[in-house]
C-alpha cells in the first residue's frame, strides 16, 4: 500500500538521487538529443532565426519538466509504488515529447510535444495532489496552488496549436513567463522543504548528462564527416577544440560547491531558474561543434565565421551564466571573480580565427582552468599561513 506523502526534512543526512531519478534523468537525453539535432539542421541549412527559436522554446519545455519533477522529489520523494509508477508515466512524457521534436522545428506543429507534455504535467499533477492530500493547512494550500497552477498553464500552452506560426514565439514567451512565476506564487506562504545538498547533486548529474550529450553528438559528427571525406586534419582541430571545451565545462562547473549558498526560495529561484541557460548553451556547444565538422566538409551552407560563432557564443555564455548564477558565490577577490567573465570575452574574439576557432576556443577554455586553479591554490596556501 502506498504510504501518506509526507515532506520530506530540509536537514536530513546523507540525502542522495535516488535510482528512479537518474533514470528519468536519462530519459530527458533523448529529448535533448532530438532538440540539438534538429538545430544542427536549422543552423547548417543557414536558418539560424527559426533553428534557435525552436531550440530554445523545446529546450524550456524539456528543461521546464524536468525541473518541476527535480524540486518535487527533493521534498516529497516517498518512494513507493504508487510514486515510482507516476514518476514512469512522466517518463513516458519525456520520450513522447523527444518524438514531436522533428515535427515542432519543421512544421511548428506542436500537436505531440503539446501532448507528450500534458502527459508529464498529469502526472505531476497528480503528484502535488497527492501531497495535497497528507498534508494540513499551509503546506496543503502551497500543494494545491502547484497543482493548479500546473493544470491552468497546460491549458495555455494549447494556443499554440490554434496560432500562425509567426505568432508562437510571443505565446510561448507568456506561457514561460506564467510557467516561472507558478512556483513563486504557490510557495509565497510556505517554502517546500527541498533538500539543498540533494538538489545541487540533481542540478549537477544532469549537467554531467547534457556533457554527455554533447560529446556524443560531436563524436558522431567526426565519425559521419571522416566517412564521406576522409580529412583528418581538417577534423582534428574541431575535435580536439571541441573536447577541450567539455572537459573545461565540466571542470568549472563542479570547481565550487553551491550547496551552501543554497538557504532560501529567493537564492535557489535565481540559481535554478538561470540553469536554463547553462543546460542550454553548453547542449548548444554540442550542435555548434557539428555544425562546423559539416561547414569543414561542406556539407553545410553558411561561412566560416558563422560556423565558429555556433560554438564559441554558446560556450562563451556557458562560461558567463556559470559565474553569474554559480562560481562567484565561491570567489574571494577581483582576480577570481574575473577569470570567468574575461574568459567569455576571449572566447568570443577566437570566432574570428577561422577555421582554428574551435581548437583556440579550447584552449583559451583549458587555460581558464588552469588560472582559476592556480588562483586557488594561492587563496589556500595564503590562508593556511595566516
Amino acid at each position: 500500500m502506498p504510504v501518506s506523502m509526507r515532506a520530506r526534512s530540509r536537514h536530513e543526512a546523507h540525502r542522495s538521487a535516488t535510482p528512479l531519478e537518474l533514470f528519468f534523468d536519462l530519459c530527458f537525453v533523448v529529448a535533448i538529443a532530438q532538440a540539438g539535432r534538429q538545430l544542427v539542421h536549422g543552423l547548417a541549412e543557414g536558418h539560424p532565426g527559426h533553428g534557435i527559436t525552436a531550440y530554445l522554446m523545446l529546450f524550456f519545455a524539456i528543461w521546464w519538466a524536468w525541473m518541476n519533477f527535480s524540486w518535487f522529489s527533493s521534498a516529497y520523494d516517498t518512494d513507493d509504488a504508487l510514486y515510482r509508477v507516476v514518476t514512469l508515466v512522466q517518463m513516458a512524457g519525456v520520450l513522447i515529447l523527444a518524438a514531436g521534436v522533428p515535427r515542432a522545428f519543421d512544421d511548428s506543429d506542436f500537436l505531440v510535444t503539446w501532448l507528450g507534455y500534458l502527459v508529464m504535467r498529469l502526472a505531476m499533477v497528480t503528484q502535488w495532489l497527492r501531497a495535497a492530500y497528507g498534508a494540513e493547512g499551509a503546506e496543503r494550500r502551497t500543494a494545491l496552488r502547484y497543482a493548479l497552477g500546473v493544470s491552468l498553464c497546460q491549458v495555455g500552452w494549447l494556443t499554440l496549436l490554434f496560432l500562425p506560426s509567426s505568432a508562437a514565439p510571443w505565446a510561448f514567451l507568456v506561457m514561460a513567463l506564467l510557467e516561472l512565476s507558478v512556483p513563486t506564487l504557490a510557495e509565497r506562504e510556505r517554502q517546500t522543504t527541498w533538500h539543498p545538498h540533494h538538489i545541487s547533486e540533481r542540478y549537477g548529474l544532469f549537467t554531467i548528462i547534457v556533457l554527455g550529450e554533447t560529446v556524443a553528438a560531436a563524436t558522431v559528427a567526426v565519425q559521419t564527416a571522416l566517412d564521406e571525406n576522409d580529412e583528418l586534419g581538417t577534423l582534428l582541430p574541431i575535435a580536439g577544440g571541441g573536447l577541450l571545451l567539455v572537459f573545461a565545462a565540466y571542470w568549472i562547473y563542479f570547481a565550487v560547491p553551491i550547496h551552501l549558498h543554497l538557504r532560501s526560495n529567493r537564492q535557489a529561484f535565481v540559481w535554478g531558474y538561470g540553469h536554463y541557460a547553462v543546460y542550454g548553451s553548453v547542449a548548444a556547444v554540442g550542435a555548434g561543434i557539428e555544425v562546423a565538422v559539416e561547414e569543414s566538409s561542406g556539407a553545410a551552407h553558411l561561412s566560416v565565421l558563422a560556423a565558429s560563432a555556433c560554438v564559441t557564443v554558446p560556450a562563451a555564455l556557458f562560461l558567463f551564466m556559470v559565474w553569474l548564477i554559480h562560481s562567484r558565490h565561491q570567489k574571494r577577490g577581483i582576480a577570481q571573480q574575473l577569470v570567468l567573465p574575461v574568459s567569455s570575452v576571449l572566447i568570443l574574439a577566437c570566432t574570428f580565427a577561422g577555421h582554428w576557432a574551435v581548437l583556440a576556443a579550447g584552449l583559451v577554455a583549458s587555460v581558464t582552468v588552469a588560472v582559476g586553479a592556480t588562483l586557488t591554490a594561492r587563496q589556500g596556501t595564503a590562508l593556511a599561513e595566516q
